[in-house]
C-alpha cells in the first residue's frame, strides 16, 4: 500500500468550500469517486466524507463505529478511500473526513473492544475504553439489550461455538462457563442481559446521549486516545485526508485537552472544524486549536436575517390562539424548553443522575466536611443545576459564568426543607472544581467535573433539539440547531455584528445551510419562514383546510407547515418526518411508549390532508408567494457563499433541494438538473477559487451603507483586504413581500465602494462605485454579486 499521495497539483490545507457526501452502503468510494469531475466543475475545493472508519453492517450514517483500525469494508476499504483521494487530487480536490471521537456502537456482535470487555471484564486492557460504572451494577455491565424481560426471552437463548445467542445477538462468555448450565451461565458472566427498557434507570456505562446502543468512549486517556486514532492520524500524514470534521466534542470529558492532543498527532497538518452548538451570543473558546464550527452559529444568522420579527411575533399569537392548551400548555419559547427539560433530566436521564449522585455521594462520604448530604437532596441538587445550564455545556474557563450564584439560588428554591438546600451549593462547587482542592479524592472530583458537564450537553441536546423544538412550533423554520425559536429574526446590524465577529476570530471556520442533521433542508425553510412576512395568509390557509380533521390542532398546525415548507404534496416523505416529529414531542406518543392509535390517526390525517393537498396553489394568495421564496432561496445561498468562514454545501443543495428530518435527508447522493440556483453557486465558487485570500482574510468584511425608505429590505457587503479597498460585494433583497408592500425601492440606495464593479452573474453589466439605486442592481434577480474590475 503507497504511503502517501503524488503531491501535486496541489490540495489547499484551508478549503475555499466543502461539500458532503453522505457515504453508505449505496453510496460507497467508488461511488464518489465517479461523482469527483462534476463536483470539481462545480467549484468546491474539498470533499467532505460521512464517518468512514468500520461501523455497524448495513449502517447509513457511519457514526456507530466498530473498529477504529479499520476503513470500512462496505465503503470499499482503505484501498476504496486513497483511490478516491487519488482522484479527488487529480481534480484538485481535498477530503475532509467526519471523526467520532465522543462514542462507538454498544454492539457486543461487532464492537471488538466491548467483546472484549464482556469477556474478560474489568481486567480486560480495553475496559479503560469505557466509562463503566462496575460497583452500580454489581460487578456487571448491563446491557439493556433484550426485546422483553429476560423470562420471556431465555428459552430462545443458545450456547454455540463459545458464545451465547437470542435474537440474532451474540456475546462472548466468560472463560470456563460454557458448560455451565444456563442459569448460573448467566450469573456468571461479566454482563447481566436486561430488557431495553431498563436503559432509563438502571444503565451504568456513559451512552451519546439517550442512545444505549452508542457507548462512550474514554479519549481522554492516552493510549485510548492513540488506539481510536492511529488510522485516521496516519491517513492525515499520508495526505490522504486534508481536513477533520470532530463529531460532538461536548460530549468528551475534556474537549480542549482532546483537541489539543489531537493538532499535536496531525502536526497540526488538518483544517479542523467542531460540531458545537453555541447558543445565543455565546463564543467558541478562543483557546481551542481549531478553525471555527461547524456552522450552525451561522445558519442560525443567515436563515434570522431574512426572517420578519413583527410578522414572526404575529404567527407566534396566532400558533397560541390555534393551538390553545393543546401543544405544550400553549405558552412561550422559554417555558416550554424549561418544561422539557425537567420531563428528559428525571426521565430520559434517570441513569446519569443516578450515577452522578454515586459519585457525589463516595466524594460527600470520603471528606468530614461534606457529610450527612441524603442521597436525595444530592440528586435534587444535581435535576436542579442542570436545568439551568444556559448553554451546552461550560468549559474550565467559563464554568462560573455559566453556573452562575443566580442558578444555585434558584436551584435551592426547588427544597422544602432550607437546610437540605445545601446540597446545591456542594454540588455546584464539585461541578466547577472550586471544593476544597481536592486532595482527599482528585480522581473523583475531575470525574465528578466532566461528567456533570458531559449530562449537560446531553441535556441540552434531547430537550432542546429533540423535545422543545417539536413542542413550539410557530415558526418552524427557526427550530433548527442552535436557533431559537423565541427569538427567530436578526436584524441586519446584528448579522453585520456576527460577522465582524467572525471575520476577525475565526475566519476559517465552517458555515452551512443545509446538513445531514437538520430538521429541514434551507429550502424548505424558506418556503416556512415567508409566512413571517404573511401571518394573514397562514391563518386563511388553515382556515380553508379546517375540513380536514387532525388529531389535535397543535399537530395540524406543524404537519401543514411541514407540508407548505415542503412544496408538493408527498404523504411517502412527509407522512414519516411528522409522526417522528409527534413522537419526539412526546405530548400523545412517544418512541418509548407509542399509542398506536394515536399514530394511526396521524398517518391518516397526513394522507387526507398534508400528503395530499397542494397547500402552495391551494389559494392565488398563497401561490403569489413562490417569487418571495425563491428570494429567500437565492438571498440566504448566496450569504451563505461569500460571508466570512468556508461554506459547506450538502449533497444536491446547489440546486432546489427540498428534504425533511432524516433519514428523509440522508438519501444517496445523485446529480440534478441544473436550475438558476446552481448558477449562482457556480459563479460564487469559481469568485472564491480564483480570489481565495479575498475571503480567507481576518478583517475582510466590511457592511456597506443602505439608505433610504427601503434601506432595512438591503442586505450588502464587501470582501477584501483589511485596510483596503474591497474586492467583491454581494448585496440581496430581504423580506421581498414586505417590500413591495410598503411601495418598492423608491429613494433607497446602496452605496458601492469605490472603482467599476462587473456583475459575476451576468457579464453584461457593470456598476461604478457610489450610490447605486437597488431597483437596478436587482432588476433581473433579487441578489447581486459584484467583482472589481481591474
Amino acid at each position: 500500500m503507497t504511503s502517501s499521495l503524488p503531491s501535486s497539483p496541489t490540495v489547499r490545507t484551508t478549503p475555499t468550500a466543502t461539500y458532503r457526501l453522505q457515504l453508505q452502503p449505496d453510496f460507497a468510494f467508488s461511488d464518489a469517486e465517479r461523482a469527483v469531475p462534476y463536483l470539481a466543475g462545480l467549484g468546491v475545493s474539498h470533499l467532505h466524507l460521512s464517518p468512514v472508519l468500520e461501523a455497524v453492517p448495513g449502517s447509513t450514517h457511519g457514526y456507530d463505529v466498530t473498529d477504529h483500525r479499520a476503513i470500512r469494508a462496505e465503503l470499499g476499504g482503505e484501498e476504496g478511500l486513497r483511490a478516491l483521494a487519488a482522484t479527488a487530487r487529480a481534480h484538485g480536490l481535498g477530503l475532509v473526513v467526519d471523526l467520532v471521537p465522543n462514542h462507538m456502537a454498544a454492539s457486543p456482535t461487532h464492537n471488538h473492544a466491548l467483546r472484549a470487555v464482556l469477556r474478560d471484564g474489568p481486567d480486560s486492557p480495553y475496559a479503560r475504553w469505557f466509562d463503566v460504572d462496575w460497583a452500580a451494577g454489581d460487578g456487571k455491565i448491563l446491557l439493556p439489550v433484550l426485546p422483553a424481560r429476560l423470562p420471556e426471552v431465555r428459552e430462545r437463548m443458545r450456547v454455540a461455538d463459545g458464545q451465547l445467542h437470542v435474537d440474532g445477538l451474540s456475546f462472548p462468555l466468560r472463560a470456563g462457563t460454557e458448560g455451565l448450565p444456563l442459569p448460573e451461565l448467566l450469573d456468571a458472566q461479566w454482563y447481566r442481559l436486561g430488557w431495553w427498557r431498563l436503559a432509563r434507570t438502571e444503565l451504568n456505562y456513559r451512552r451519546f446521549f439517550t442512545i444505549s446502543e452508542l457507548i462512550g468512549v474514554r479519549v481522554e486517556d492516552p493510549e485510548v486516545f492513540d488506539a481510536t486514532h492511529g488510522t485516521i492520524v496516519r491517513l492525515v500524514r499520508d495526505g490522504v485526508i486534508q481536513g477533520l470534521r470532530i463529531d460532538h466534542p461536548d460530549g468528551l470529558a475534556d474537549p480542549e485537552g482532546y483537541l489539543e492532543r489531537l493538532r499535536e498527532a496531525t502536526g497540526g497538518r488538518c483544517w479542523t472544524v467542531v460540531e458545537k452548538i453555541l447558543t445565543g451570543s455565546e463564543p467558541l473558546p478562543p483557546s481551542w486549536p481549531v478553525a471555527g464550527t461547524t456552522g450552525y452559529d451561522a445558519l442560525r444568522y443567515v436563515d434570522g436575517v431574512f426572517v420578519d420579527g413583527i410578522g414572526a411575533d404575529e404567527l407566534a399569537d396566532l400558533y397560541r390562539e390555534f393551538v390553545g392548551r393543546a401543544g405544550d400548555r400553549g405558552g412561550s419559547w422559554e417555558a416550554t424548553a424549561r418544561r422539557a427539560a425537567y420531563e428528559v433530566v428525571t426521565h430520559d436521564l434517570d441513569a446519569e443522575t443516578a450515577a452522578l449522585t454515586r459519585l457525589a455521594d463516595r466524594i460527600c462520604a470520603a471528606e468530614p466536611g461534606l457529610r450527612d448530604h441524603a442521597p436525595w437532596a444530592l440528586r435534587t441538587a444535581i435535576r436542579e443545576l442542570l436545568v439551568r445550564v444556559p448553554v451546552y455545556r461550560f468549559y474550565r474557563t467559563d464554568a462560573a459564568s455559566v453556573l452562575t450564584p443566580e442558578a444555585a439560588r434558584g436551584a435551592k428554591a426547588a427544597f422544602a426543607v432550607p437546610e437540605e438546600a445545601a446540597a446545591v451549593d456542594t454540588v455546584r462547587e464539585l461541578a466547577l472544581g472550586t471544593l476544597g482542592d481536592g486532595a482527599l479524592l482528585p480522581h473523583e472530583h475531575r470525574a465528578f467535573r466532566a461528567r456533570f458537564a458531559q449530562t449537560s450537553s446531553a441535556l441540552r441536546a434531547k430537550s432542546v433539539e429533540d423535545t422543545a423544538f417539536y413542542r413550539y412550533t410557530p415558526l418552524l423554520s427557526a427550530n433548527e440547531v442552535g436557533g431559537d425559536p423565541g427569538r427567530p429574526a436578526v436584524g441586519p446590524e446584528e448579522f453585520h455584528a456576527y460577522c465582524l465577529r467572525l471575520s476577525r476570530d475565526w475566519p476559517a471556520t465552517g458555515t452551512v445551510l443545509s446538513t445531514h442533521d437538520t430538521k429541514r433542508s434551507a429550502d424548505v425553510r424558506a418556503g416556512i419562514a415567508v409566512l413571517s412576512q404573511c401571518p394573514s395568509v397562514w391563518r386563511e390557509l388553515l382556515d380553508e383546510v379546517a375540513g380536514v380533521p387532525a388529531p389535535d390542532p397543535h399537530l395540524a398546525w406543524t404537519a401543514w407547515q411541514t407540508a407548505f415548507g415542503f412544496g408538493t404534496p408527498d404523504p411517502e416523505r412527509i407522512g414519516p418526518a411528522v409522526l417522528k416529529s409527534v413522537r419526539e414531542a412526546g405530548l400523545h406518543t412517544s418512541w418509548t411508549e407509542p399509542d398506536p392509535a394515536y399514530e394511526r390517526a396521524v398517518t391518516d390525517f397526513v394522507a387526507a390532508g398534508p400528503g395530499r393537498i397542494p397547500l402552495r396553489a391551494a389559494s392565488e394568495a398563497a401561490f403569489a408567494l413562490e417569487p418571495h421564496i425563491r428570494a429567500h432561496m437565492l438571498g440566504a445561498t448566496l450569504v451563505q457563499l461569500t460571508m466570512p468562514g468556508v461554506p459547506e454545501l450538502y449533497q444536491g443543495t446547489e440546486r432546489e433541494y427540498r428534504a425533511l428530518v432524516d433519514p428523509d435527508n440522508r438519501r444517496p447522493f445523485t446529480v440534478g438538473e441544473d436550475d438558476d440556483l446552481t448558477a449562482l453557486v457556480r459563479a460564487a465558487l469559481a469568485l472564491r477559487g480564483l480570489r481565495p485570500e479575498v475571503f480567507a482574510a481576518r478583517d475582510s468584511y466590511v457592511p456597506l451603507t443602505v439608505t433610504g425608505a427601503a434601506a432595512p429590505h438591503c442586505l450588502a457587503f464587501a470582501r477584501g483586504y483589511a485596510g483596503s479597498a474591497p474586492e467583491v460585494v454581494t448585496a440581496v433583497t430581504r423580506l421581498p413581500l414586505r417590500l413591495a408592500e410598503a411601495g418598492g425601492w423608491q429613494d433607497t440606495e446602496l452605496v458601492l465602494p469605490p472603482g467599476r464593479w462587473a456583475d459575476v452573474l451576468d457579464g453584461e453589466r457593470e456598476f461604478a462605485g457610489g450610490a447605486v439605486k437597488p431597483v437596478d442592481l436587482f432588476d433581473a434577480r433579487p441578489v447581486a454579486l459584484l467583482s472589481r474590475r481591474a
